[in-house]
C-alpha cells in the first residue's frame, strides 16, 4: 500500500478520534479543526518510512506537538501583550501593539545614536515629559543648553526614523 492511500485510509477512518484529541487539549473547535488539518499535511510531506503499525503513533506525536506549539505562541503573544502594556501603551488589537513595539525598538535605536549628555536630557523630556525649565533645575543644566542639546537630540532622532522608514 503506497503513502498516500495509508494517509488517506488512516484519516477517513481516525479523523473524529483525532479532533476530539484535540479539542480536549485546546478547547476550541475552530482551533482543534486547524491542528488536525495540519497533522495529516505534515504526515503526508514527511519523508518517514510509514506503515500501519507506524502511523497512529506518528499521528499523535505530530498532534500533540503542534498542540504545544500552539500553547507556546499563545504565551509569547501573552508575554508581549504584557511588555506593552507595562510601558504604558494602551493595546486596541494585536496589531497595534506589535506597531508600538516596533517604534519603542526604533526609538531605541535612534537614542543610542545619540551622545550620552542630549540622550539623557531627552529621555527626561520625551519618556519623563518634562519642560524644559524642569530638565535644567534637576540637571543644573543651564536652560540654553538644555535648549540646546534637546535640538541636537532631536534632529538626531528625526535623521534616524527617516533613514529607518
Amino acid at each position: 500500500m503506497n503513502k498516500k492511500t495509508l494517509i488517506s485510509n488512516y484519516y477517513s477512518s481516525h479523523r473524529s478520534e483525532l479532533l476530539a484529541y484535540a479539542s480536549a487539549r485546546l478547547g476550541d473547535s475552530d482551533e482543534a479543526e486547524d491542528i488536525v488539518q495540519n497533522t495529516y499535511l505534515r504526515i503526508l510531506t514527511t519523508n518517514k518510512m510509514l506503515t500501519e503499525q507506524t502511523l497512529p503513533a506518528l499521528v499523535f506525536t505530530v498532534c500533540r506537538n503542534l498542540v504545544n506549539d500552539h500553547y507556546r505562541r499563545l504565551a509569547f503573544r501573552r508575554e508581549y501583550e504584557h511588555y506593552i502594556m507595562s510601558c504604558g501603551i494602551k493595546k486596541t488589537s494585536m496589531e497595534s501593539a506589535l506597531f508600538a513595539a516596533d517604534i519603542i525598538e526604533r526609538m531605541e535605536q535612534g537614542l543610542a545614536r545619540i551622545p550620552e549628555d542630549c540622550r539623557s536630557l531627552y529621555k527626561m523630556h520625551i519618556l519623563g515629559g518634562m519642560r524644559v525649565s524642569e530638565i535644567s533645575a534637576t540637571t543644573g543644566v543651564q536652560y540654553k543648553t538644555v535648549e540646546n542639546r534637546l535640538g541636537l537630540a532631536r534632529r538626531e532622532m528625526r535623521q534616524y526614523l527617516r533613514a529607518a522608514v
